[in-house]
Formats: C-alpha cells, sequence, structure tokens
C-alpha cells in the first residue's frame, strides 16, 4: 500500500496513506491514527496514536545513526543501512495501525553530516515522506511540548533536559506559550562525549573528569547567557540515558513505563550510578539487570552529561518524562 505525499501548510512535512485493514495491533479510530519517527543520533524511534490521542504503537531501536559522525562529520554507510531497514520495519507498522498522516524528524547526526543526503534521500524513498531535519531549538521546542504535556501547572516554569546521543537540549518557558521558550542545544549528547573522551574501556578517572568539566563549562556559559533556565521550579529529565539511569535506580530488570514514567531521579543517585557504571567494563555493564545492551557503552557518558547539568543548575532531583519529542509532533498532527 503506497503513502501519497502532500503539500502541508505546517512547517514540518506531513503525508497522507489510503486505509488501511484493521489487524491485531489494533485499528485507527474515526479520523485515522497519525504517526511520528525520530531519527536520533543513538536511536530510532516511533510513535503511533489514534485520533483519540491513544498509543497505538510505540517502538525504539537502537541504530547508532551518528557512529563516528562527531570525528568525521560523515554517516557510515553500514548504520544508514541498518537505520533504513527499520524505517522499513516501521513503515509497515503504520500501514497496519491504518495511519493517514505522518511526520518524521531527524536530529543531532544529521545536521553534524556532510552526506546526510546518503541517508535523507532513500529514507524518504521508503517512508514516502520527506524527513524534516529539525534544528536544536526545534527539536527542543518539540520535545518540551511531550515532555510538559501532563505536570502540574503549579509546578511551572519547567526546565526540560533531553539527554539525546549527539546533543543535549535545554528548553523553559516563564510563562504559558511558546512565545516564551527559550531553547539551547549543546553538543554533548552520550554518543558524542563517548567518542571524543573514552578511549579506555572501562573510561580513566581523568578522562571522566575531563567530560564533566567540559559539560559543566557548556552548561555555565549557557545560564549565563539564559537567565531564565536558573528559575525553573521543576527541572524534568527525559530521553534513553535518564531512563535507563532509572531503571537501574527502582531496580528493574525489564522496562516498565508505568513505573518509569513520572518518577523522581535523584541527583545524589545519578552520582552513585555514575561512579559504579564507571569502574566497570563494558562487559561488567551490559550484565548489569536492567541494562539495555546496545546503550551499555554510552551509558556513562549519558550519565556524565546528566549530572553535569544538575550541578550547574543546583538541582536536587528531577522527574522523569518518557514523553517527549515524539509526543510533540503527534500532538501538532492531532491539533492540525
Amino acid at each position: 500500500m503506497a503513502w501519497t505525499g502532500l503539500t502541508s501548510s505546517s512547517s514540518m512535512p506531513e503525508a497522507r496513506v489510503r486505509a488501511a485493514p484493521a489487524v491485531s495491533m489494533g485499528a485507527a479510530p474515526a479520523g485515522g491514527a497519525v504517526a511520528a519517527i525520530d531519527c536520533g543520533t543513538n536511536s530510532t524511534r516511533l510513535l503511533i496514536v489514534g485520533s483519540d490521542g491513544a498509543t497505538i504503537d510505540r517502538r525504539m531501536r537502537i541504530t547508532r545513526l551518528g557512529r563516528g559522525v562527531d570525528r568525521s562529520r560523515r554517516l557510515q554507510p553500514a548504520v544508514i543501512e541498518r537505520t533504513l531497514e527499520v524505517l522499513g520495519e516501521y513503515h509497515d507498522a503504520m500501514i497496519s495501525a491504518g495511519v493517514r498522516r505522518a511526520r518524521a524528524v531527524a536530529t543531532s547526526a544529521i545536521r553534524d553530516s556532510a552526506n546526510a543526503g546518503d541517508f535523507l534521500a532513500p529514507a524518504a524513498d521508503i517512508l514516502a515522506i520527506e524527513l524534516r531535519v529539525l534544528s536544536g531549538a526545534e527539536e527542543g521546542r518539540l520535545s518540551y511540548r511531550g515532555a510538559t504535556v501532563e505536570l502540574p501547572v503549579a509546578s511551572r516554569p519547567y526546565l526540560v533536559v533531553d539527554v539525546g546521543g549527539g546533543s543535549t537540549e535545554l528548553v523553559t518557558a516563564e510563562s504559558i506559550g511558546e512565545t516564551s521558550l527559550e531553547a539551547v542545544s549543546l553538543d554533548i549528547g552520550c554518543v558524542r562525549v563517548t567518542e571524543r573522551f573514552f578511549s579506555s574501556d572501562p573510561p580513566l578517572p581523568s578522562q571522566l573528569a575531563e567530560v564533566r568539566a567540559y559539560a559543566r563549562r557548556l552548561v555555565k556559559a549557557t545560564t549565563d547567557a539564559h537567565p531564565a533556565f536558573t528559575r525553573a521550579r521543576l527541572l524534568v529529565g527525559l530521553a534513553g540515558t535518564v531512563s535507563a539511569l532509572t531503571m537501574l535506580s527502582l531496580g528493574l530488570e525489564v522496562y516498565d513505563r508505568a513505573q518509569v514514567h513520572h518518577a523522581r531521579l535523584a541527583r545524589s543517585e545519578v552520582s552513585r550510578l555514575l561512579d559504579e557504571l564507571a569502574a566497570l567494563d563494558l562487559k561488567a555493564r551490559r550484565a548489569r539487570p536492567g541494562m539495555e545492551h546496545d546503550r551499555a557503552d554510552v551509558i556513562v557518558g549519558g550519565a556524565a552529561v546528566l549530572l553535569s547539568v544538575m550541578e550547574v543548575l543546583g538541582s536536587d532531583e528531577l522527574i522523569v518524562s518518557e514523553s517527549d519529542i515524539l509526543d510533540g509532533i503527534v500532538a501538532e498532527l492531532l491539533e492540525s
């Protein structure tokens, strides 16, 4: 069943598909389902929701699209192929779910790659929709919307910290409405700092100290330029690093969104887990109950970035959000 691209007045591309038969995963409610795809530096993710906002399907595959990009500024053919295979799987899932409209975005790895077209062109062919390469600010805006939709208004202003593979976004809004948003994207994602600073396994104490000092300098310069970040009442953490650390903190061996979403993660716990994980080699980290196999090699870098952010902000804890950029995109699709 082919996708038929349409011109949209929105700032982001979208597409429509012909109705597909209902399948066991659940037929779309009246009006049709909508979907969002995020091609990140570390993972490629899909969210499908019905017209009533209920989740039909949510998937995540670690594809490491940004492997080596920090050094070479080029996407590797093998990771392009691996990510395209996942997009084919996601396309089939959207057809089966009766998706009528979809948006697909790419972030840090594609922003930084000189050969981004080697991925974007075949990806568009597979999905039959154009992938929008988001700026850091747009990525932050959509992440903020998805992460804060369920939070209490009394806890405003929020500061969202999104620790991705290639970058970390900081986003806040001191008043209701997106016109007040302040968003900054920093090049300190878990994949990027791991490749840039860690040449030993486990990393040497000096390498870990260098990462933390570098991250703190970037975050401090950002908070100096954006004082609104220091006035937030609630720190909201999202993305794979935050979820993985929360699972370890809760002692979960199998991912349970209900327990992770809106859990509290203390800075002291992040520090404890960083010390424990940084003392282990990759094999031992992968053996930790609850540790995702393909995240174990970058979890130390991600934890170092998160701890550095919390230290500079003086935040004793954060609230974990499992809703993120995908949820922000589908919210806009349902409104349009």
